[in-house]
């Protein structure tokens, strides 16, 4: 008897099948003598759609709503429904006796093997593969340590009630706003709490009013030291006129006097290693990758390269039963990229402190560190390579020890008046020898995620500099005093990493999904990439205002989430969690119906329509922006930006816009509104073939006269060969 494997992803299954011999190969699948290796493409299973309950759903309208069938039900997705009935027909095979899920091992990839098991209408046993790594050696010790399917079904219940919670709230809010405000506008348990922080965001810059200060600051040879006072902590003037006195006041000091002198020694930990969500903020700051792109790349790391562990993981710490792996991982990066960093380790690891093994903060899975496999960075592609280089520098700096450095804190007088310096000395660099030169002091910026920067006024990360040797007492040359003039400065918009930090802090969606929801938003032109800045559209600021209050805080959306987590753990009760689901989208769409607000379109252009003179919608599609017309009963549409022909303006000579309008194509020059009709290639065509034959008629068949006859014969070749022949476009 053989067993059933159901991978992910046929990649993942030709690998699970080399690595256990099955070298059959079919279309749908692999066999060997033990094994027969088949895959999903994706998801093969999707919640049903409302027409598929009633026919009479596929026109939206706000009487039908809220939509909410007492039990979902499933159905194949159309474009793989082949793949699912191939593995349909594997199910039904005598020889099959048991089925191994090999799907991702996560919420997500329990789903993807469930949803297929209820549709094919698997009733044998059934265990899980649960590995977080693609290597040879992972894929044998997870056959060899198969665990029981039912250990996961609170993560399936959990992952249910995820589906169908968004099913329920998502298509109702959704198709609520779309009906009662004539326009597509999307709505969703995390993504709108999610654009109302980028709108929030937006208002505080918005609302921001710059004010100019001035801080007094002391030059003393190779340092600087800024004024403060108990009446001013932070420095900061915002009285010229009280800055000019207190400048004129501290001009006559000869001399500044050391009051104060305080030194700590101090250490920093390494950083702890990497999960998804922090891999995908560095990945940001360092090269500008969104979260989106990181964790594709990142995939291919994991499932094509072998190179790193399980991606989507919440966990940023090692479980104590991978520490005997741990040598054998720091061996494989002995290749001369990272041998000048790995070798200075030896080859007795340090004993691991609980910032890097700690098994009551691993859950599903650990940290992303490297595999065993030796990497051929040749392979790799370049953001491949630069996405491998931060997981392998973070997780080498795990077995370094502290950073160590002398902090110090100069207290001057000068003339009555208290200045404050501040500096560092690296004594050790320890896990910062790992990043050379790239290592800076003071951290991530920006990483609790409100874009607010550091104004202390001493210049540098964190204010620090080089001081030279000090003691208490001691007096110093005349000091130069200069009044430095700033401005106060707003919040700074989001960038991916601070919304990641944003979204993780508040609990909204996980790492596997925080990506996705970014992209969706984007997608539907509620907010957009400026620069390395996302910001909302004029459609994303208007639905915030068209959406429930409860829908845009993030605190709800938590609580789902959490609730979510509990399902999964075994503590939560999912039936109880689906009652309140389904309350919520009762009182949801009832506030859409009750709303008096308006929604006026924000991509409106001064464009008409040429049918119907409405004016024209700009929208984004996968083929590039087009104009549309605004009229829903009207099917207008064209390219935002007209192609050019070849037919110039006789006024200014410019090449003229090609447009189509009801009388067919015609050629606009935009500054001059001259307008000429082009010919239609067809009727062109068919057009020259119809006047040979009257040429041919006319000289062959009809008795005409003879200068009547050539007349006609001459007119009609010089109508074919006339404007139409070089008026193209």
């Amino acid at each position: 008897m053989k067993s059933l494997i159901l991978a992910e992803k046929p990649s993942v299954a030709r690998e699970i099948a080399r690595v256990l011999g099955c070298q059959q190969k079919h279309k749908h699948y692999m066999e060997g003598p033990k094994y027969v290796v088949t895959w999903a493409l994706g998801h093969l299973v999707e919640l049903s759609e409302p027409e598929d309950y009633d026919p009479k759903y596929r026109q939206w309208s706000l009487d039908d709503l809220p939509l909410a069938p007492e039990r979902m039900k499933l159905k194949p997705i159309r474009e793989t429904s082949h793949q699912l009935k191939a593995i349909s027909q594997l199910a039904k095979r005598a020889d099959l006796e048991r089925l191994v899920i090999a799907t991702d091992a996560g919420r997500e990839g329990e789903l993807v093997a469930r949803w297929i098991m209820e549709l094919i209408h698997w009733k044998k046993p059934f265990d899980r593969l649960w590995i977080s790594s693609q290597t040879d050696k992972a894929i044998r010790e997870g056959f060899a340590a198969l665990k029981p399917g039912r250990a996961y079904d609170n993560l399936y219940r959990s992952a249910v009630c995820r589906a169908e919670a968004d099913w329920l709230i998502g298509l109702n809010v959704t198709r609520a706003l779309t009906c009662k405000h004539g326009a597509s506008l999307s709505a969703g348990r995390v993504q709108t709490p999610t654009l109302a922080m980028l709108i929030e965001r937006e208002r505080e810059i918005r609302a921001f009013q710059s004010r100019d200060y001035w801080m007094l600051k002391a030059e003393l040879g190779p340092f600087q030291a800024v004024w403060r006072s108990s009446r001013r902590p932070d420095g900061r003037l915002f009285d010229k006129q009280e800055a000019d006195e207190l400048l004129q006041k501290l001009s006559r000091a000869r001399s500044a006097k050391v009051a104060q002198l305080k030194q700590t020694e101090r250490s920093e930990p390494h950083p702890l290693a990497y999960d998804l969500t922090e891999l995908q903020r560095d990945a940001n700051r360092k090269y500008q990758f969104t979260a989106k792109q990181t964790s594709n790349v990142l995939q291919r790391l994991y499932e094509q390269h072998k190179l790193v562990t399980y991606p989507r993981t919440d966990s940023r710490y090692l479980s104590s039963d991978m520490a005997a792996t741990l040598p054998a991982r720091l061996a494989a990066l002995q290749v001369p990229a990272y041998a000048s960093i790995v070798k200075p380790l030896g080859r007795k690891l340090p004993p691991l402190s609980k910032r890097v093994v700690d098994d009551s903060k691993v859950s599903d899975h650990h940290a992303i560190i490297p595999t065993e496999e030796t990497p051929n960075l040749a392979a790799l592609s370049a953001d491949e390579r630069k996405l491998y280089d931060l997981i392998v520098k973070r997780f080498v700096a795990l077995f370094y020890p502290p950073c160590r450095y002398d902090d110090t804190a100069v207290t001057l007088d000068i003339g009555g008046e208290t200045f404050h310096a501040k500096g560092r000395v690296l004594r050790d660099p320890g896990w910062r020898a790992v990043y050379g030169q790239d290592a800076e002091f003071g951290g991530a910026d920006d990483e609790d995620g409100d874009g607010r920067q550091d104004e202390d006024g001493f210049g540098g990360p964190a204010g620090l500099q080089a001081l030279p040797p000090l003691s208490v007492g001691a007096e110093l040359d005349v000091p130069r005093l200069k009044l430095h003039k700033q401005a106060t400065k707003p919040p700074g918009r989001y960038t991916e990493a601070s919304l990641l930090t944003a979204m993780e802090k508040h609990n909204l969606g996980t790492p596997a999904t925080r990506a996705d929801i970014i992209e969706k938003l984007l997608s539907s032109d509620t907010i957009e990439r400026r620069m390395n800045t996302l910001q909302p559209t004029g459609k994303g600021a208007q639905l915030i205002e068209l959406v429930s209050p409860e829908l845009r805080t993030p605190e709800l959306t938590a609580v789902w989430e959490q609730e979510l987590e509990r399902i999964a753990k075994g503590k939560g009760d999912a039936k109880a969690f689906m009652r309140g689901i389904r309350e919520q989208t009762v009182k949801l769409v009832s506030e859409v119906k009750a709303s008096e607000a308006e929604y006026k379109p924000h991509n409106l252009t001064h464009s008409r329509c040429p049918e119907c003179s409405k004016p024209l919608a700009e929208v984004k599609t996968k083929r590039g922006k087009r104009l549309v017309c605004s009229n829903k009963e009207c099917s207008y549409s064209r390219a935002a930006e007209a192609p050019l022909s070849n037919k110039r303006c006789p006024q200014c000579r410019k090449k003229m816009e090609i447009h189509t309008g009801k009388a067919g194509k015609y050629a606009q020059c935009r500054p001059c509104n001259v307008i000429e009709m082009l010919s239609d290639d067809k009727k062109g065509r068919g057009g020259r073939r119809e006047q040979t034959k009257l040429i041919q008629q006319y000289s062959d068949n009809v008795q005409l006269g003879s200068s009547l006859g050539e007349a006609l014969k001459a007119a009609l070749q010089r109508q074919q060969s006339g404007p139409d022949s070089d008026g193209g476009e």
